[in-house]
C-alpha cells in the first residue's frame, strides 16, 4: 500500500497546478495535478505535505487543510491512499520543479486541462467546498471504472 499527498495551492483566484512532463515513466505523463508525493520513513500526512510543498515549489505552507482521503485502485499500479490537502496561505518565492512545469491556472480554467477523470470528482468537491470526503476511484489502465464517495456509487462505466 502506497501513502501519498496531493494538495492545490491557492493564490487569490489561481491554484498552483504541476505539467506532469519532465520525468520518463511517469504514471502521470503529460496530465495537470497538484503538488506532492510518497511518504518517507515515519512521516505524518502533515510532515509529508510541507517536506514535498517545500521541494517540489520552494513555497513553505502556512496554512492547509486536509480535505479528503482518495483510495485509487488500479490492474496497472499499486494500490495508494492520497491524502488531499488544499493551502491558501505560503511563504517563499517558486522554484523550478523536477518533476514538470509549475503554473498559476486560474480556478475556472482547470477543468480545461489534461486531467484524470478521478481527479475532476474531487477537484469539483474542492471547488464545492465540501467538507472531508472519502473517494474511491478504481481504474482499468487509464480508464475510471467506478469511484465511491463516502460509501455511494457515484460513476460506473
Amino acid at each position: 500500500m502506497l501513502n501519498t499527498t496531493l494538495c492545490y495551492i491557492t493564490r487569490g483566484n489561481d491554484v498552483l497546478m504541476l505539467h506532469r512532463v519532465k520525468k520518463k515513466n511517469d504514471i502521470n505523463r503529460d496530465k495537470w495535478i497538484g503538488i506532492g508525493g510518497k511518504f518517507e520513513g515515519n512521516e505524518s500526512p502533515d510532515e509529508c505535505l510541507l517536506r514535498e510543498a517545500k521541494e517540489e515549489t520552494g513555497l513553505t505552507l502556512t496554512r492547509y487543510a486536509y480535505r479528503g482521503l482518495v483510495t485509487f485502485v488500479s490492474d496497472l499500479w499499486e494500490t495508494e491512499y492520497m491524502h488531499l490537502f488544499t493551502a491558501d496561505d505560503f511563504e517563499g518565492e517558486l522554484i523550478e520543479c523536477d518533476e514538470g512545469e509549475l503554473a498559476w491556472i486560474p480556478k475556472n480554467q482547470i477543468m480545461d486541462l489534461p486531467l484524470w477523470e478521478g481527479d475532476k470528482i474531487f477537484l469539483k468537491l474542492l471547488a464545492q467546498d465540501v467538507p472531508y470526503f472519502q473517494l474511491k476511484l478504481e481504474y482499468h489502465d487509464d480508464t475510471l471504472l467506478r469511484a465511491t464517495l463516502d460509501g455511494k456509487v457515484i460513476v460506473e462505466t
